[in-house]
């Protein structure tokens, strides 16, 4: 992944270009502009010296592994991008720094510097003298690309795998495949059908494929199986599918359009079942499908682990394999490690063992069965087993499960150079760690890993886009999804990020410490992860070379930490999110290369004005941390692009805002702005920040509300917003805003005008993008609650003491894309009507605090998409008619209503109970 590294250092390096014309503008002095003129020419060789490498670095990268020499080239030329590195960025460090204080103090500055840029051009020029002899060395053992070509190939063959202890957990899926591929007469009907097998690497989809595969080929007059390679050249396709149908290919028919019609011609009128596996992009099979013939009986099965192939699958014929259940992979394990045994289990004094290796796993059959397999050719003791559990751990673990790290491999090396780093860096959090799709987004960006590709097209909207496509290859797993679908939470499997922590450390990307007495070595690595308290050694071992610091233990000691922060000088991000830290160290702000600085969940309470020096800083996270206010010199941070400060309360909004100083219009980069105290003052600076996505205000007041409305109006970006009064009778006169029709998200927690409420939300029609609206105090009642039902396009509605009267109705048509409705504090609401049509994609609906609801919804039998229930200290009545079981003598109406929805909780007087 050298390519990687090189490939991040090039973009920079055309940064570092695009300041020349500037620089020399600014030069007053002659010899300063001659040794700025010798070092941007360096730079200009360098950038282009590593252009012309990329390429060959990538298909390096397939057999380095394989080839020793090719290993020592590359390693050589990834230690020569990290020491270029190192002089760009200080030479980004210099340059910056000769802006601040006055003409005297700058010219001496200057003076000093000539001596600085003549060394790094020096530099530059050693570091390209060694890349050449590098080059000179390597020259006579250049690799053909017929050897790349067989490398990749006997890594596709060798994850294939089918043995019979092997077929476990896979029966429903299995008598789903049999029956999309044998059918009855009707389903001959339909000439050709695709079927598509998809999950991540080493899930079993080969395994799976190959089993129906064998029964089943028999019944067809032709069958095929091929595997595609990722580098895969359509000619040789078409001639491995010949050749797999047994299709002689002479001389007459060699060229592409003769091979293609040979296959057509052979196929005509045939049954024919045709495996493709291990497809990687959708392309592969719009390249061939026109080569089968129309009239003939095709079945088609692709398997990837890519969820764009999946989408070729004919309506209702993909299969999404998950990892295994955990008895399945119980009896998968004991297949494996005792498969000499004839009862296949696992002694008494081995099952503990054997569970840590199981959780380890995940259910990931590859991992299981290559595991399970090194087991057996130990000795069966605890003392033998707990040696193997410790190489997981270690960077032996390639050894122990080498089938896994060959499916990683082959996926990384698809990967475009940004993306391997973007996944490199997901490895670096915790095992088990639930990554938050907004962190992950501003740790890729902060880090210099997003490059802008288009115009139109934010840096989030890219990273958003990359951690997609990690997903999609399922190198990433799906936690939760929000109210829109959208990606919200997301995780690496353990068995992955073994694999790929152990490819970081081999990378110099990153490595983890996690505080254990072995030795610890830094040397030359970027990234770090601490995830234990033991800072003693990392301490002693210098970090000079380090770009990111990521902290994920509570208890650090920060005398340890200050030496760390001296050393890494050129340190870009700093996350001690969650740590006890009280004070922030002041060797931070001396961190001049500083983009990220992670305060979330902390205790600090204050920041110094020293937090101006940081002039890159791009992300400042102190959310949910114990800051009341922000210091003056926070206006000076130019480049900030998230800015996220505020306390936990149990007020109105469940969070306090910070006092942030007057000047913040002078931060007109920024992104994110949240959680802000208002003022007449900052509202009105407010209205300067024009690229805001997010923007979050509390402690607003009556008065406030032209200021309001005229800040938010100029910000045409606007994605997430939230206006939180500083009390219930507070009142919004909010109709002269405009909101953009970017708004995703919106909360409004504050009284609006009754009288102007249809006004209000009919301006808001063109919100065709708004999913999400929380609505506290709002004053509507059974005349003006009709006024929502322009929002179209809401997922979820939750209505916060914001309905006042005591029938609540829902026509037909409303609300058509309405996933989930809370209802809170409707102290008088006594009835609820749904009429049929209305509501028609609700899944949970969820009433609290309503003591007068006495019936359920008349009508609730007509949300058929409706799959949980949730009432909360409504009236006992209800309570008690939907507690009677269903079949009883006096089994109420409402029960009758709710027998189609799986899950029905009540909660009363704190006491839970899940009626269904």
């Amino acid at each position: 992944m050298a390519e990687a590294a090189v490939g991040l250092l090039i973009v920079k390096l055309g940064a570092a270009l695009a300041k020349e014309a500037v620089t020399f503008g600014a030069s007053v002095l002659w010899k300063e502009a001659s040794a700025l003129k010798g070092l941007f020419s360096k730079i200009r060789e360098s950038k282009a010296e590593l252009e012309s490498m990329q390429a060959y670095l990538q298909e390096a990268e397939r057999f380095k592994d394989t080839d020793k020499t090719t290993g020592i080239f590359v390693k050589e030329i990834r230690g020569f991008a990290f020491q270029i590195e190192d002089v760009v960025d200080e030479f980004t460090y210099k340059l910056a720094g000769d802006k601040h204080g006055g003409f005297a103090a700058k010219m001496k500055k200057r003076v000093k510097h000539i001596k600085t840029w003549r060394r790094l051009a020096t530099k530059l020029q050693e570091i390209g003298h060694q890349l050449q002899d590098a080059k000179r060395r390597k020259k006579d053992y250049a690799i053909p690309k017929e050897m790349g070509r067989s490398a990749s190939k006997s890594t596709n063959q060798a994850l294939h795998f089918t043995r019979d202890e092997d077929l476990v957990g896979i029966g429903e899926n299995k008598e789903r495949l049999l029956q999309w591929l044998k059918g009855g007469n009707d389903d001959l009907e339909q000439r050709r059908k695709v079927t598509t097998v998809w999950g991540m690497p080493g899930v079993g989809k080969t395994t799976l494929v190959s089993h129906v595969y064998n029964t089943v080929k028999l019944d067809f007059d032709a069958a095929a199986w091929v595997t595609v390679s990722e580098s895969y050249r359509l000619e040789d396709l078409l001639k491995k599918i010949a050749a797999e149908f047994g299709i002689a290919v002479d001389g007459g028919n060699r060229d592409m359009r003769s091979l293609a019609e040979t296959i057509h011609n052979y196929l005509q009128g045939k049954k024919y079942i045709l495996v493709l596996d291990d497809v990687w992009t959708a392309r592969a099979w719009s390249e061939i499908r026109n080569v089968f013939p129309a009239n003939g009986v095709g079945r088609f099965v692709i398997t990837s682990r890519n969820h764009e192939v999946s989408l070729l699958a004919t309506r209702d014929c993909a299969i999404h394999l998950e990892p295994l259940q955990a008895h399945h992979s119980w009896v998968l394990f004991c297949n494996g490690a005792f498969w000499n045994d004839d009862d296949k289990e696992c002694p008494l004094e081995l099952q503990t063992l054997a569970s840590k290796f199981i959780r380890k796993c995940q259910g990931l059959p590859i991992a299981i069965a290559c595991i399970s397999r090194l087991l057996s050719c130990k000795l069966p003791t605890p003392a033998e087993w707990e040696n193997v559990y410790r190489m997981l751990d270690s960077q032996l673990v390639k050894d122990v499960i080498p089938g896994v790290d060959m499916i990683l491999k082959v996926s990384l090396e698809d990967l475009p150079y940004d993306l391997k780093n973007c996944f490199l860096q997901c490895a670096l959090f915790p095992e088990d760690y639930i990554i938050k799709r907004r962190t992950i987004m501003r740790h890729w960006i902060a880090a210099g890993l997003i490059r802008e590709k288009e115009e139109n097209r934010t840096l989030e909207e890219l990273a958003e886009g990359y951690l997609t496509e990690l997903v999609n290859r399922s190198l990433l797993q799906v936690v939760e999804r929000n109210h829109a679908g959208r990606l919200k939470f997301c995780r690496m499997h353990d068995v992955i990020r073994l694999l790929a922590l152990n490819k970081a450390k081999e990378e110099c990307f990153g490595i983890v410490c996690n505080g254990s007495d072995g030795a610890l070595s830094v040397e030359g690595t970027r990234r770090l992860s601490v995830q234990g308290e033991n800072l003693e050694q990392l301490s002693r071992a210098g970090a000079s070379h380090l770009r990111s610091l990521h902290f994920f233990e509570r208890n650090i000691n920060v005398d340890l930490l200050k030496p760390i922060l001296t050393s890494a000088s050129l340190l870009s991000t700093l996350d001690l999110q969650g740590t006890c830290i009280k004070k922030i160290p002041n060797e931070v702000f001396n961190l001049f290369n500083l983009r990220y600085l992670g305060l979330r969940d902390t205790v600090i309470e204050s920041l110094p004005e020293a937090i101006g020096r940081l002039q890159n800083l791009q992300v400042l996270d102190a959310f949910n941390g114990k800051l009341s206010c922000l210091p003056n010199n926070v206006v000076k941070l130019q480049n900030l692009r998230y800015l996220y400060a505020c306390t936990p309360s149990l007020e109105i909004g469940s969070l306090r805002g910070v006092k942030v100083p007057n000047g913040i219009r002078q931060l007109v980069g920024l992104h994110a702005l949240q959680l802000v105290i208002a003022s007449s003052e900052i509202l009105r600076e407010a209205g300067a920040l024009t690229e805001l996505r997010t923007f979050s205000v509390c402690n607003v007041r009556s008065e406030h509300s032209a200021d309001l409305s005229n800040a938010i109006t100029k910000m045409s970006c606007l994605v997430h917003l939230e206006i939180i009064v500083g009390a219930e009778n507070e009142v919004l006169r909010l109709e002269a805003i405009y909101l953009p029709p970017t708004i995703c998200l919106l909360v409004l927690q504050g009284q609006l005008e009754k009288a102007l409420l249809p006004q209000l939300f009919s301006s808001w029609s063109h919100l065709h993008s708004l999913i999400r609206l929380n609505l506290g105090f709002s004053n509507f009642d059974e005349e003006t609650f009709s006024c929502l039902y322009v929002l179209r396009g809401l997922c979820f509605l939750e209505l916060n003491k914001a309905f006042e009267g005591k029938k609540l109705d829902f026509a037909a048509g409303s609300f058509p894309k309405l996933r989930f409705l809370h209802i809170f504090g409707a102290a008088q609401l006594n009835q609820v009507g749904i009429e049929k049509g209305a509501m028609q994609n609700l899944v949970e609906l969820l009433f609290d605090g309503c003591p007068e609801l006495k019936f359920l919804p008349d009508g609730i039998e007509h949300l058929t998409a409706l799959e949980k229930l949730h009432l909360e200290e409504t009236s006992e009545e209800l309570i008690e008619k939907l507690r009677q079981k269903r079949g009883s003598d006096k089994v109420s109406e409402d029960v009758m209503k709710i027998s189609h929805i799986r899950n029905v909780t009540v909660i009363q007087k704190g006491r839970r109970q899940r009626i269904r």
